[in-house]
């Protein structure tokens, strides 16, 4: 086996097939696993949208005291070439699809137990500041918010600051100042 850089993993054979393993997930829980909390237990942030690479890393990082995840459950539209199992560390994860529109921008994972766990998934190519925003939010137990509801919040708080420069002055898109008319010549 090789990790993401081409190395091979300790022990592996550099002459096998290459596999690849995922740096750790990033990830933020809600504490607890009581009920009683909003819509969702925490965030996870992918690097990209491959499934069968990201959900071992994912499934590998979850606390064992959890128990183990049997069943994933995601949105179709997110994941529409999601194969239907995954393994995982030590066993294989069914992958269930799901077009329901509660569910878009999260995964459910479920575990052995009746337990469920719902957390918003963070587009892989977020930004650093709308992503952290993302997983702190997430993973507060008093958040009351949907992982769409989240998702326009950051959207709209931090592509606001993709649109500004170095000090601060507003463009409109077009490159000119949003405080002063322009006839074409910014010099």
């Amino acid at each position: 086996m090789t990790d993401v850089t081409g190395t091979p993993a300790e022990g592996a054979s550099p002459y096998r097939a290459r596999t690849y393993r995922m740096p750790v997930a990033r990830l933020a829980l809600a504490p607890g696993t009581g009920g009683g909390r909003g819509p969702l237990d925490g965030a996870w942030w992918p690097r990209c949208d491959l499934l069968e690479l990201e959900l071992p890393a994912l499934l590998g990082s979850l606390a064992p005291g959890l128990g183990a995840v049997v069943r994933v459950t995601v949105d179709a539209v997110a994941w529409p070439d999601a194969p239907r199992t995954v393994r995982a560390p030590g066993r294989v994860v069914e992958v269930a699809l799901s077009a329901v529109d509660a569910e878009a921008h999260a995964i459910a994972l479920h575990y052995g137990t009746a337990d469920r766990r719902q957390l918003l998934v963070i587009p892989p190519r977020e930004s650093l500041a709308a992503a952290t925003w993302l997983l702190a939010t997430a993973s507060d137990p008093l958040n009351a918010l949907t992982a769409t509801h989240m998702l326009a919040l950051a959207q709209a708080e931090f592509e606001a600051d993709f649109d500004r420069d170095f000090d601060g002055r507003d463009f409109d898109g077009r490159g000119f100042d949003s405080g002063r008319e322009s006839d074409g010549d910014d010099g």
